[in-house]
């Protein structure tokens, strides 16, 4: 008896990459994963450059730049190609493809080469539109198939556009609000989806592909979960007494290391698609317990922010665009060389980066550096690893 094999389809010539029928624009998953992972690996070294002085007349690549580029837009990007890809699922109706889809990406990469390099006021009006639009597309779909039940991420899509809107109003000072309180906001809201997408799928992914494990979803210490998340999170942007903060940010971090530890973290660690995603997630409780300490001055704001942006948010995202992308393209769920490694050094990165943070290295030269190296490493890995899948048609020779 023949064995049926499947080989790997060739790759469609790349100068018709902007062609409708390009694999490429057949799932979101695929442009946005790529964009996003291409737009990572470059636009950290391309900030620690001005940062350090490296390069001149980088009047655009300040602080706010970089803090606002990597949450609305690399961020962003996953975000709107994985909401995109599972609302397929959850729909069975086509979600933005082929022409509407790369549109919309277009629109995206216009906002950033605009943040790059256009006036203020203009890459405002580029920058804004995408997330409004993503909003939009996905509720029609959802509308479309009565789904209801994942409506409300589209009211955090929205949230986020309305946080990108108080960033630009207060950059061009239209209103007297922090910029970066804004950006501090967009994370909080992006935790708040990582809260409720992994509670959906990390213990499912883990019961599937850790045999034997009985991770254990209990309802009420979830809602518990994601309510302190949310009282964290307002205490923070609002500015409350410190001590209500710390306290809710505390409760917050003990409610999301008891929700994980019920998930069984530690029987995931000979299966690396698995053990990132449970790592990641404890970073959102590291996260909360330093937001605690910031709220009392004790450690500086931006050692809790970068817990749950590089480790918590960065590896979640690793974790997420790799298997969803082997899965989507028809390919078995099992890693090779290139994921553990990828994993790693965006762990290794969120480490480096939060010591950091906490000032261990003075003006942080060689914390900085050695982050940067590790999170561009990690996504340029992925883009060598996983590029040639996300151009190409699925294996199994299913649309998609």
């Amino acid at each position: 008896m023949r064995l049926m094999t499947i080989d790997e389809p060739q790759v469609i010539d790349a100068s018709h990459i902007w062609q409708s029928d390009h694999p490429l624009w057949r799932l979101a998953f695929r442009p946005f994963y790529l964009a996003a992972a291409v737009f990572a690996v470059l636009a950290i070294p391309l900030w620690l450059a001005s940062y350090f002085g490296w390069i001149a007349g980088g009047s655009h690549i300040t602080l706010l730049w970089h803090m606002h580029e990597m949450v609305f837009g690399m961020v962003a990007a996953v975000i709107v190609g994985f909401l995109y890809t599972a609302g397929k699922n959850w729909t069975n109706l086509w979600t933005p493809r082929k022409a509407p889809l790369a549109a919309l990406v277009g629109l995206w990469l216009a906002g950033r080469v605009a943040m790059l390099v256009a006036p203020p006021w203009l890459a405002a009006v580029v920058d804004l539109a995408f997330l409004p639009l993503a909003a939009w597309s996905f509720y029609r779909v959802l509308r479309k198939a009565d789904n209801k039940r994942n409506l409300f991420l589209v009211g955090l899509l929205l949230l986020l556009g309305i946080a990108n809107a108080t960033f630009h109003g207060a950059a061009l000072g239209l209103i007297r609000v922090s910029p970066i309180l804004s950006i501090q906001a967009a994370i909080l809201i992006v935790v708040l989806i990582e809260s409720v997408i992994g509670a959906r799928v990390i213990p499912m992914f883990t019961r599937n592909g850790a045999p034997g494990t009985t991770p254990v979803v209990n309802g009420k210490r979830d809602r518990i979960t994601i309510i302190l998340a949310v009282l964290a999170g307002l205490a923070w942007v609002t500015g409350i007494a410190p001590v209500f903060t710390a306290s809710m940010a505390f409760a917050a971090g003990c409610a999301t290391l008891a929700r994980l530890a019920g998930w069984q973290p530690h029987r995931t660690l000979r299966v690396p698609l698995l053990w990132i995603l449970h790592l990641s997630y404890g970073w959102i409780a590291i996260g909360f317990f330093l937001m605690a300490l910031a709220s009392l001055g004790i450690v500086p704001a931006s050692a809790a922010f970068h817990a749950l942006t590089v480790g918590s948010m960065a590896g979640l995202i690793m974790g997420m665009i790799t298997r969803t992308a082997l899965g989507h393209t028809g390919r078995p769920l099992k890693t090779g060389i290139a994921e553990p490694a990828m994993y790693t050094l965006i762990q290794l990165g969120a480490l480096v980066r939060l010591l950091a943070a906490l000032g261990v290295d003075g003006d942080g030269h060689v914390t900085l550096s050695l982050a940067a190296g590790c999170w561009s490493g990690a996504f340029l890995i992925y883009v060598i690893a996983y590029g040639p899948y996300l151009l190409r048609p699925r294996i199994d020779g299913l649309d998609g």
